[in-house]
């Protein structure tokens, strides 16, 4: 039986996402840090236990803002790992960074924490790691290599809202962190993001960054007199009616993530029989990490397959994607890489197959999705 057509994914709208749109506008206040994003605040900060969340445009400009905050300038290095998305190295190659790529770990598509300390040298000012699929780096090995160097950690959250490491939420661990409410994250605003401040020296000088290098903020708290440019900085806040969006969302959080908690969990009970013969490999939920249901990934045995294995599920009307391509081997970046081969991020580059899953996907898709791919490998 032929089924309608699956989508890798499909924003989700539960109804009072416009009635807070029109209660932003009635505020007559649009512009940002209105009603509505500082309900965001709020929320934030007291759900997940987070000294301070800023809502920003995007994830992007939450990392562009951590750029700031560390004074990241060029010539300085930065440890990433290759297997991410561009903006998690655009947001320090725009300082003019030094971008010294990691390798992922052999059983995780997150960064392996003994290159981390392998590439570390006098000139390294930050660590950037990225919780890949909303699991949990090795957070107690990374911040004690960074501790023992004293260099801050930055956490790429960006799939990670409701996800722990022994019980603290992501993006809340290192001295920042950032989240992505883009339309394929589990909690969505269209585009949008936040920067999680941890350490309470970044708070003010962020304050600022955010509101073109002004201090607008302290000026509307009644702390200054009148307000002025005292940095540099740019516009990172959203438009209120992007928090009233979000804000929806974020009242929801827990029905949508049990949603997609029950759907992951259909897809690893029907594909587990895969996995015990060999021919794929499922998801790792690593040591003290909590999964938050970001995405449901299979590894085949090679790119042939997975190649094979998208043409046959196009077939059959269900849209499955490959992921990253390693950043240090891009167009871009590859004239200029001089480091070692970073085997296990070319592997997942090669091999790794992201399954469609989205609030309003059916126990009957997921059940269609599985089985169609166990088809394909018993041909």
């Amino acid at each position: 039986m032929q089924m309608n057509a699956i989508p890798f994914n499909k924003p989700y709208l539960h109804g009072r996402e416009l009635v807070y749109i029109a209660q932003s506008v009635a505020s007559g206040k649009i512009s940002g840090d209105g009603l509505f994003t500082r309900k965001c605040h709020d929320l934030i900060q007291n759900r997940y236990k987070l000294l301070k969340a800023l809502l920003t445009t995007s994830c992007t400009d939450a990392l562009e803002m951590a750029a700031i905050l560390l004074d990241i300038q060029p010539g300085d290095e930065v440890i990433l790992p290759s297997f991410t998305f561009v903006s998690t190295a655009n947001a320090f190659a725009l300082r003019g960074a030094s971008l010294v790529f990691a390798d992922s770990s052999n059983n995780h598509p997150n960064i392996e924490p003994d290159h981390i300390e392998d590439l570390i040298s006098d000139k390294t000012k930050a660590i950037v790691v990225v919780h890949y699929a909303g699991m949990a780096c090795d957070m107690d090995r990374i911040c004690k290599i960074a501790a023992s160097h004293n260099i801050p950690v930055i956490e790429d959250a960006a799939q990670a809202i409701e996800s722990q490491y022994r019980g603290k939420q992501l993006g809340g661990i290192g001295d920042l962190g950032a989240f992505s409410f883009h339309e394929t994250k589990n909690i969505i605003s269209g585009e949008g993001g936040a920067l999680i401040i941890n350490n309470q020296k970044y708070i003010s000088r962020a304050e600022i960054i955010r509101e073109k290098g002004t201090n607008r903020s302290a000026f509307f708290r009644g702390q200054v007199d009148k307000y002025n440019w005292v940095d540099i900085g740019s516009s990172f806040l959203p438009a209120d009616t992007i928090a009233a969006y979000l804000y929806a969302q974020l009242e929801e959080i827990e029905n949508i993530q049990n949603k997609r908690l029950h759907l992951w969990d259909g897809y690893r009970s029907l594909l587990q029989p895969l996995a015990d013969s060999g021919e794929i490999e499922l998801p790792y939920i690593p040591d003290g990490a909590s999964n938050n249901a970001h995405m449901f990934y299979i590894i085949c045995k090679n790119e042939r397959i997975r190649t094979e294995l998208i043409a046959f599920l196009k077939d059959s009307n269900i849209h499955a994607v490959f992921h990253y391509q390693p950043l240090h081997s891009s167009a871009y970046f590859a004239p200029k890489y001089k480091g070692r081969d970073l085997v296990n991020c070319d592997r997942f580059s090669e091999c790794l197959l992201r399954l469609p899953i989205f609030f309003e996907m059916t126990d009957a898709q997921v059940e269609y999705t599985s089985n169609k791919i166990i088809n394909f490998f018993r041909k």
